[in-house]
């Protein structure tokens, strides 16, 4: 498949909702700056982005966006929500190995 043209972009309390609904699937991350489980776990995300065409990788700072960390019960990061038709699917926490976030994207 091809890459999505935003296979990987930040978003933000302003822009989170209308990011959700711009792909059949999306999968959040949210994370930190500072965090180097966030940082290690972006080329597995980068890579599973470039093998799906229907999928949008967001990545939200829960420092500047602690609304929608709040929202969706954020208490480690990286945590990982996956999204169908802006409707959200499920979550993991942590810097996952491929299969997982994939089998993620299918619940």
């Amino acid at each position: 498949m091809t890459n999505s043209p935003n296979s990987s972009r930040r978003t933000d309390d302003a822009s989170f909702a209308a990011d959700v609904a711009a792909a059949p699937v999306v999968l959040v991350k949210f994370a930190g700056a500072w965090c180097p489980p966030c940082r290690a776990l972006q080329p597995t995300l980068d890579a599973i982005a470039r093998d799906r065409s229907d999928l949008l990788v967001l990545s939200v700072d829960v420092d500047e966006s602690q609304a929608l960390a709040q929202q969706f019960s954020v208490r480690s990061v990286p945590t990982l929500v996956a999204f169908r038709d802006g409707k959200p699917i499920g979550q993991i926490v942590g810097n996952q190995p491929r299969a997982r976030i994939e089998a993620l994207l299918r619940a």
